[in-house]
């Protein structure tokens, strides 16, 4: 016997659409029009029927010829569609013209992010063996729902679907291609000006796509009309007219793989678990940064797609965690998945990647990173080092800190059979074992009121007293300091900026010797030593050498409660951020009396020229 089920449909599709678009990244429109366009192309490249191909986002000449509206499209010369696939298509929420699966196209990107963006709505226009058809799927404003709006058709009937004129075909479309043009909100809406707040309104389309794709298929050209004036009113309305003169280009899009390549110093690989990370060390002076991303970054790799991408202080933290301390800002690192090893998918939005449901293992992946780390970044690193002049304090603090090694390691406590303590669980606390533990029977009637255990029905079958437990001390690692300048290019601009330090797990410290509380004291002593030869020197790394000693003890104090109950590992990273540190670096004034103790050994004392003699002395 056969049983049939019931396709499960979708009751308020307006909602979900709007729903999922509101999980979707700025921009990402133009991401799945460009993706549909590749693979129309593909399909035919790769069946024999077409060399190559070319996508092209321009001005919808039609609405700017005859109304002067200028409404951005996407153009293809891929397989095209015929009337009735693109209702079938464009008309139902998960429906592509290529195989769905997790990890390829999902057929609904395009709908979702475009669709709800441009609610007056989206016009597409394909050509199949010549013919041409046309729909226009929109937001009704009447019944709040999307789908395909109806054409009045000459001989007065309603239709899904209509004939297009021969006209309408753009230069690039031959037999074969698509057009789909974003109309916005209203008849009005300037669909090719930039979003709002863009950082690079000549170039916010070319710089997206280029920052999005690693690269492009060889056998496809994609490119992007740029208006250098601002104000619509010059425009063109004709692409016949002279670009130059109208302030208008047609720009290459090639994707951050050409750029890279083209402002290397050198490259290279490295193997992860499950993945490889693909490097470039890029050169001092790079300009185009309003085209493609030309500062140090990470992002994950997919299918010739950028995932996940971190520049500016996210991408520094991330490449600092992948051993990059110094000169992060001309480092690239991009980390590809490997499908054979585990699964690999995107997110709906198309923001991030997952392996076998799990998020990237970005923490994993940066140790192995630092521990293959390319000698061509290590040397680059090394040299920005060398030309600091800074000195190494950790001898000296480690050798005062001796003198408080207990005190800097909390008691824990663990389980085992000979333990002289108590405790419930591996964390700090714990008691002397009694000889002997009173136990109430198994059923027995509570005593007392009913608060606390009593209030529990169960209360009465919970075990009383710990298990045995020995005492451990747990291992401190004291962490590696680096103190970073803007001078000599160990700290870039506005890396911690106003901040006193970062820490870099597992166990790199960066102080940054800009930070004004360091420099605001060791300006206060050069002026009381002032005239005294060799005084600045002498003070900047006294004073320094004291702040460090400060910032140790809290890195390592704070790390001695990792793995207790109250502290978390989101706990312990709060306690040792940036702000965290700084608020460690503050308390000044028994640190005070320290730099003028060591001053005054080595360049001798201070008598009454000192306000803060009172300090050193109390």
């Amino acid at each position: 016997m056969t049983v049939h089920t019931k396709p499960l449909r979708v009751h308020n599709a307006g909602f979900l659409l709007s729903r999922l678009a509101a999980d979707c990244a700025p921009l990402q429109e133009y991401r799945e029009l460009t993706q549909n366009s590749i693979e129309a192309i593909l399909r035919l490249v790769k069946s024999g029927r077409q060399a190559e191909g070319e996508i092209l986002w321009d001005v919808d000449w039609i609405a700017a010829g005859q109304h002067r509206l200028y409404k951005l499209s996407i153009i293809d010369n891929g397989e095209g569609m015929t009337g009735q696939e693109l209702v079938k298509y464009i008309n139902h929420l998960s429906s592509s013209s290529t195989e769905q699966s997790l990890e390829g196209n999902f057929g609904v990107g395009a709908k979702i992010t475009a669709g709800v963006r441009n609610p007056l709505g989206i016009v597409y226009m394909s050509w199949r063996d010549g013919k041409g058809s046309m729909i226009h799927f929109w937001l009704d404003p009447d019944t709040k729902e999307y789908g395909l709006k109806q054409f009045l058709l000459p001989d007065g009937t309603y239709a899904l679907w209509a004939e297009v004129e021969d006209e309408a075909k753009p230069e690039i479309i031959r037999d074969h291609g698509t057009v789909v043009v974003l109309l916005g909100a209203t008849r009005e809406s300037n669909t090719v000006e930039p979003p709002s707040g863009a950082a690079y309104p000549t170039h916010w389309l070319t710089r997206y796509l280029n920052r999005r794709y690693f690269a492009f298929p060889e056998k496809i050209r994609v490119r992007v009309r740029e208006f250098s004036r601002r104000d619509p009113s010059s425009w063109p309305t004709s692409p016949k007219v002279g670009m130059g003169d109208e302030g208008s280009q047609l720009r290459r899009v090639l994707g951050q793989s050409a750029h890279l390549d083209k402002h290397k110093v050198t490259s290279g690989t490295v193997p992860l678990t499950g993945a490889t990370a693909r490097w470039w060390l890029l050169k001092d002076d790079i300009r185009e940064h309003d085209l493609w991303q030309t500062t140090g970054h990470v992002a994950a790799l997919y299918q010739n797609e950028l995932y996940e991408m971190r520049d500016g202080q996210a991408g520094r933290r991330v490449l600092q965690s992948f051993g990059v301390l110094f000169g992060s800002s001309r480092v690239v690192i991009y980390v590809e998945p490997e499908p054979s090893a585990r699964k690999v998918t995107s997110n709906t939005a198309r923001s991030s990647l997952v392996l076998d449901g799990e998020p990237l293992p970005w923490d994993k992946w940066a140790e192995e990173f630092r521990g293959a780390m390319p000698d061509a970044i290590q040397d680059m690193m090394d040299e920005l080092v060398a030309g600091s002049g800074a000195k190494n304090h950790q001898e000296a603090i480690r050798q005062r800190l001796k003198a408080i090694r207990d005190l800097l390691r909390l008691t824990k406590y663990r389980r085992t059979p000979q333990g002289d303590f108590e405790t419930d669980e591996d964390v700090p606390g714990g008691k002397p074992k009694a000889d002997t533990v009173a136990k109430p029977q198994r059923g027995a009637a509570p005593s007392g009121g009913s608060g606390g255990r009593n209030a529990d029905l169960y209360g009465s079958i919970i075990r009383v007293g710990g298990d045995p437990a020995e005492v451990v001390i747990p291992k401190n690692i004291e962490p590696e300091v680096a103190w970073v300048f803007l001078s000599d290019g160990t700290r870039e601009a506005g890396d911690l900026e106003d901040k006193a330090a970062r820490f870099v797990a597992p166990t790199k410290l960066l102080i940054n010797g800009d930070f004004r509380v360091f420099t605001d004291m060791i300006t206060h002593f050069c002026r009381l030593y002032e005239g005294v030869p060799g005084a600045p020197e002498v003070i900047a790394e006294v004073v320094r050498e004291w702040f460090e000693q400060q910032l140790i003890e809290t890195v390592l104090g704070i790390r001695t409660l990792e793995g207790s109950k109250q502290w978390s590992d989101d706990v312990v990273q709060q306690a040792l951020s940036e702000e965290a540190l700084t608020a460690a670096a503050m308390p000044r004034y028994n640190l005070y009396g320290q730099v003028r103790r060591s001053l005054g050994q080595q360049l001798g004392g201070l008598k009454n020229r000192d306000p803060g003699s009172a300090a050193a002395s109390a």
